[in-house]
């Protein structure tokens, strides 16, 4: 028989005991040591070969070089993990849960955060963060007008841009107005990826930026403005560009690579990407003619940065911060800005890189359809997260199509 002190000096010795302590960025090897042997779910958009071939790229280089393992989650729409970790947390799962990284930027973040539903911060302690310049690049450390505050670590720019093929158009439109009279001279050569996709909600806001006088309501909160007011133009452009895009509006591409295809096959003739370096690619991918070429419209275009984030009770945090590291280390970096690997832009500030280091990105090909830094010019920010989700539901509600 078990005595009462024996019991009552067990609940002591277990009353005592630390809880369990997450991962402390600041030391560092301790994060290492821990997350040697974890693995990691990421949830991450699967939808683009290249994007996915990076990713198991990455997954061996952790391997290798840390003892993680890494796992891609593919995911068609990033909210899926969102509500994930939200169904989680209601059922009080507050460990052991089942993502442990998250693609993620925009009106996703933003729900996170404001649910609580992120473990940080912890972005601006990990080694790399050391390689990046917030002050000349405020994109890492504002998420669509939310401040990060550390709860996501930066690993990759972003930027709109058009390709065309050079050969079929040699000179295509370079303001929002342009393309609507372009497209009314050449019916059916012109299309964007069917909202809520994160590239045809892009061209709406990227068509709104370039139709209204006063862009200031866009970086507040959308309930704070005349809606109906500020969106009028774009809706009445839209309404106008309709019936002369491919199949006349009656059907959309569902994502970019889809929209990448009907370039390809000669059905349209400029399609819109977010990342300077997607036809270059595509080239060297023998995916697209060395005709096609990239622009950006007068007056500029958006730009962003993907982040990683970690679920609040990600299983794997210690390993989930080794990955983020390593994804923002210039051997990743550059692997993912060559033309026949990604082509998207680095995070990184080139001071901040040793001499070999900037020395490699500085010869680094871009590829031939790739605009140098100095011809992309100013990003236009993003808008505040809730524009782009009202603007994709009204959208719907005005255009959208049974796929």
């Amino acid at each position: 028989m078990i005595s009462r002190l024996t019991v009552t000096t067990a609940l002591v010795a277990c009353l005592c005991l630390p809880a369990f302590a997450d991962p402390d960025p600041k030391a560092w090897d301790s994060v290492l040591e821990e997350a040697r042997g974890q693995t990691v779910y990421w949830n991450a958009w699967g939808g683009d070969p290249r994007t996915n071939d990076y990713i198991a790229w990455a997954g061996q280089q952790v391997q290798d070089q840390f003892g993680v393992t890494l796992e891609h989650v593919k995911l068609s729409d990033t909210a899926t993990a969102v509500s994930t970790v939200l169904n989680e947390k209601a059922a009080g799962r507050t460990e052991g849960g089942s993502i442990d990284m998250i693609w993620i930027n925009g009106a996703n973040f933003a729900a996170m955060k404001e649910n609580g539903l992120l473990f940080g911060p912890w972005a601006e302690d990990i080694p790399n963060w050391s390689l990046v310049d917030p002050e000349a690049n405020p994109a890492l450390v504002s998420d669509f007008t939310v401040p990060v505050e550390g709860l996501e670590a930066p690993w990759s720019m972003a930027r709109v841009v058009f390709y065309y093929d050079s050969a079929r158009l040699p000179e295509p439109p370079r303001t929002i107005p342009a393309f609507l009279d372009w497209a009314s001279a050449n019916p059916g050569r012109f299309t964007y990826p069917q909202p809520p996709d994160f590239l045809g909600t892009t061209f709406l806001k990227q068509a709104l930026l370039g139709l209204v006088d006063d862009t200031a309501p866009l970086y507040a909160p959308v309930e704070a403005a005349d809606y109906d007011a500020v969106t009028a133009p774009l809706w009445a452009y839209i309404e106008a560009l309709t019936p002369h895009l491919w199949r006349q509006g009656q059907a959309y591409p569902q994502n970019g690579p889809a929209q990448r295809q009907l370039l390809a096959d000669n059905e349209i003739d400029i399609a819109i990407s977010f990342s300077p370096g997607e036809a270059s690619a595509a080239i060297a991918n023998f995916e697209l003619p060395d005709t096609v070429r990239s622009i950006v419209l007068d007056g500029g275009t958006i730009g962003n940065a993907s982040f990683l984030a970690i679920p609040f009770n990600a299983n794997a945090k210690a390993g989930a911060m080794v990955v983020a590291n390593y994804l923002m280390s210039a051997e990743a970096q550059l692997h993912k800005q060559d033309a026949a690997v990604m082509g998207t832009p680095t995070v990184l500030a080139m001071d901040k890189l040793s001499p070999e280091d900037a020395a490699k990105f500085a010869s680094l090909d871009l590829g031939i359809a790739t605009l140098s830094p100095a011809d992309l010019g100013p990003a236009l920010p993003e808008p505040h997260p809730s524009w782009m989700q009202r603007i994709a539901a009204d959208w719907e509600a005005r255009f959208g199509v049974a796929q």
